[in-house]
C-alpha cells in the first residue's frame, strides 16, 4: 500500500477530534511557523494521517501564495478537510487562543521571559525549532523530490530564497518551481490521484473573496463616516492580515508603522510583546492580541485583544475558503499537476533555506548548541518521541548549558 493510500484511508473526523489534535498542537509548537508545518506534518499527516504528503505539500503551497499566516491557513484548511468548517473553527481556535491568552496575560504585567534564565528557555526552544524543521526537510524530500528534476527544483528554490532578500523570494520561489515542474514534471505528476474534497461551493468560494475585497476597500471608509476607536483597531489589523505576504515576522514591520510611529504604542512596548511571542507555542500573529490589549484607549481590555486577533486572522481565512473550492479543480488538470509537482519540490527547498536562515543561524551558536539540536532531531526522527516532551528535555539541556 502506498503512503498516499494510507494517508486517505481515514478521511473523515469529528470537531472534537479536530480540537484535541489542535489543542495538543497549540500546546506544543515552538519555534515559528516553518516549525509549526513540520509539528503538523508530523501529528497530522505521518502520525494520524489525516492527508497524503502530497495533498499536504498542495496546501502548504497554496497558503504561501496567500496573505496572512501561512501556518495557520494551513492548520484551518485541515481542520475544514478534516470536519468540514466546525473543524476548521475549532483548528483554529485550539491552536491559536492558547499563545494569545498567554500573550493577553503578558500585556497585564507578567514578564516570564526576563533575565538570564528566561533567554536560555527561549534559546532551548530554538533549538527546538531546527530539529523539529530538519525533520520536516528530511522527510519531505524524500517523498517530493524522488528524481533529479524535483531535486534540482529544490536546489534552485534554496537558492532563490538564499540569495533574493524580502518575503517576495518566497513567492519567487514557488513560481520558479511551478514553471519548472511544467516542462520537467509533466511524466511523474500523472502519478497522484489524491485530493482535497473540500466542502464547499465555487459559488460560496466566490461570495468569500467578495466579502474580502469589500472589508478591505470598506472599512476605510466606513472609519471615515464613524471614526471610533474599537473600529480604528479592527482596521489596523484586518489590513495587516490582508496585505503580508511571508508570515509572521514580516507583519512586524507592516504593524511597528500603524502602532508604534502614530504613537499608540511605545516602541519598548511593542519589542517587549515581540519577544514575549517569541517564547511561547503557536502563532506569532497572536502578538495581535497583546498589541490589542496595550494600544490607547484600550489598554488591558480583553475586547481590544480580541478585535486585533480577529482582524488579522479573518482576511487569510477568508481568502483560503474563497480559493479552495476551485484549488481541487484545478490540480485534477494534468498541466495544473506537473506545475503542482514543481511547486512542492520548490516548498521543500523553501523549508531546506528556512532551515539555514533563519532557524540555524539564530540558534546554533556553538558545538554545544548543535549536539543539542542533533540529539532533538534523533529524538524526534528516530526514538519518534513526543514533541512536547523533546521540547521539555532540550530546554532543560540549554538552561543546563548556560549554567554550566
Amino acid at each position: 500500500m502506498s503512503g498516499d493510500q494510507r494517508a486517505r484511508h481515514d478521511d473523515a473526523g469529528t470537531p472534537g477530534e479536530v480540537f484535541r489534535a489542535f489543542l495538543k498542537l497549540g500546546l506544543t509548537s515552538f519555534g515559528g511557523p516553518i516549525a509549526h508545518l513540520g509539528y503538523f506534518r508530523d501529528e497530522l499527516v505521518q502520525r494520524r494521517r489525516w492527508v497524503s504528503e502530497t495533498s499536504y505539500a498542495d496546501l502548504v503551497a497554496l497558503c504561501q501564495f496567500l496573505p496572512g499566516p501561512a501556518s495557520s491557513q494551513v492548520g484551518f484548511a485541515l481542520g475544514l478537510l478534516r470536519a468540514g468548517l466546525p473543524g476548521a473553527l475549532l483548528a483554529w481556535a485550539a491552536f491559536t487562543l492558547p499563545s494569545a491568552l498567554l500573550l493577553f496575560a503578558f500585556a497585564l504585567g507578567a514578564d516570564a521571559f526576563g533575565g538570564p534564565l528566561g533567554q536560555s528557555v527561549i534559546h532551548g526552544l530554538k533549538l527546538v525549532a531546527v530539529a523539529v524543521v530538519a525533520h520536516a526537510v528530511w522527510g519531505m524530500a524524500r517523498s517530493l523530490c524522488p528524481d533529479r528534476e524535483r531535486a534540482g527544483i529544490a536546489v534552485a528554490a534554496v537558492l532563490i530564497v538564499v540569495f533574493l532578500p524580502g518575503a517576495f523570494a518566497q513567492i519567487a520561489a514557488i513560481l520558479a518551481g511551478a514553471l519548472a515542474g511544467r516542462w520537467l514534471c509533466r511524466d511523474v505528476a500523472a502519478t497522484d490521484g489524491s485530493h482535497l474534497g473540500v466542502a464547499l461551493s465555487p459559488r460560496a468560494g466566490s461570495a468569500l473573496l467578495a466579502v474580502f475585497a469589500a472589508l478591505l476597500l470598506g472599512l476605510p471608509l466606513l472609519l471615515l463616516a464613524w471614526p471610533t476607536p474599537l473600529l480604528a483597531l479592527f482596521e489596523i489589523f484586518y489590513r495587516a492580515g490582508a496585505l503580508v505576504f511571508g508570515g509572521g515576522h514580516v507583519v512586524l514591520p507592516l504593524l511597528e508603522s500603524r502602532v508604534v510611529a502614530t504613537g499608540l504604542v511605545g516602541a519598548d512596548a511593542f519589542l517587549a510583546g515581540y519577544g514575549a511571542a517569541q517564547a511561547i507555542p503557536g502563532p506569532l500573529f497572536t502578538f495581535s492580541a497583546y498589541l490589542g490589549a496595550v494600544m490607547s484607549p484600550t489598554g488591558g481590555s480583553l475586547l481590544g485583544a480580541a478585535l486585533a486577533l480577529g482582524g488579522i486572522f479573518l482576511p487569510g481565512m477568508l481568502l483560503l475558503l474563497g480559493v479552495l473550492p476551485f484549488w481541487d479543480r484545478l490540480r485534477a488538470l494534468q498541466p495544473a499537476r506537473a506545475v503542482m509537482a514543481g511547486t512542492n519540490a520548490a516548498v521543500v527547498g523553501i523549508l531546506g533555506a528556512a532551515l539555514y536562515q533563519p532557524v540555524w543561524t539564530s540558534a546554533v551558536r556553538g558545538p554545544e548548541d548543535f549536539a543539542l539540536a542533533l540529539t532533538a532531531f534523533a529524538l524526534l526522527a528516530v526514538w519518534r518521541l513526543p514533541p512536547w516532551l523533546i521540547v521539555a528535555l532540550t530546554v532543560a539541556g540549554a538552561v543546563l548549558v548556560d549554567l554550566i
